[in-house]
């Protein structure tokens, strides 16, 4: 049985007070909920300040981006030992917006996901088509391109530690969402190339989370779906009432 896993990307988004505040609300709106991993993943700037007001709770941190290289001349990057120093738990790897917005490559987020995992953070692996691509039927295999570009090299042992995020890009941030059906055709099919990959029963055990205006009055259908073990939220995770009704839904 998986374990539903619902987190939060908190994006470019809120300032020392507001991202403290924020994480305090949800320590105390889910004190007690142990049947949902949560985590929120704040801008690098506040990692530490939330891991504070975090501190007492079951809520795990982690961070929106991380660079696969161990130390050096990389200016404005973030190793993956530094988010470990600041209590991270979790990265966000290869989000949309890393990818159409910055020019991250599938070979670049390969070696993130490596590097993470060889860390010990636990990637949160995110996939996903454009309007056009949909439209144009080559949802299936862009996906796929996507997943075996971003695990390639990676065995079975080590491929465990990654949650996939399908979060198809024409959802993210417009107000419009994958139906459950559209959700759950990804997410299978998904599973079904990892278990190409990895064999059922590694197929079986990892977790793929939804991502795309996933707000509170459509988790408990998108959670209803076979294949959908959690939610990526962005807008929702920014409120505590919203983000805190939603784990409490799936809980």
């Amino acid at each position: 049985m998986r374990k539903p896993f619902i987190a939060g990307n908190w994006k470019m988004n809120m300032n020392t007070d507001s991202a403290v505040s924020l994480a305090g609300g949800l320590a105390k709106e889910l004190d007690g909920v142990d049947t949902v991993d949560v985590a929120v993943c704040p801008p690098f700037v506040y990692l530490r300040a939330v891991a504070t007001a975090l501190s007492s709770s079951n809520i795990a941190l982690g961070s929106q981006n991380v660079y696969f290289e161990e130390k050096g001349a990389f200016t404005g990057e973030i190793s993956c030992e530094m988010l470990k120093d600041v209590c991270c738990t979790y990265a966000i790897i290869g989000h949309s917006e890393r990818r159409h917005v910055m020019g991250e490559t599938d070979a670049l987020i390969n070696k993130k996901i490596s590097a993470a995992i060889n860390s010990g953070l636990l990637p949160i692996f995110c996939v996903g088509e454009l309007l056009e691509e949909r439209q144009a039927g080559t949802t299936n295999k862009v996906v796929s391109r996507q997943v075996k570009s971003g695990l390639e090299g990676i065995c079975k042992e080590r491929v465990q530690a990654v949650t996939v995020a399908y979060e198809p890009v024409w959802a993210i941030g417009t107000g419009l969402t994958a139906t459950p059906d559209q959700a759950q055709e990804v997410h299978a099919m998904i599973r079904g190339l990892l278990a190409d990959l990895y064999g059922n029963d590694v197929a079986q055990s990892m977790r793929i989370q939804y991502g795309g205006s996933a707000k509170p009055g459509n988790t408990a259908e998108l959670m209803s779906q076979p294949d959908v073990d959690g939610l990526l939220v962005g807008g929702a995770s920014l409120k505590v009432e919203d983000f805190a009704a939603m784990v409490k839904t799936v809980a």
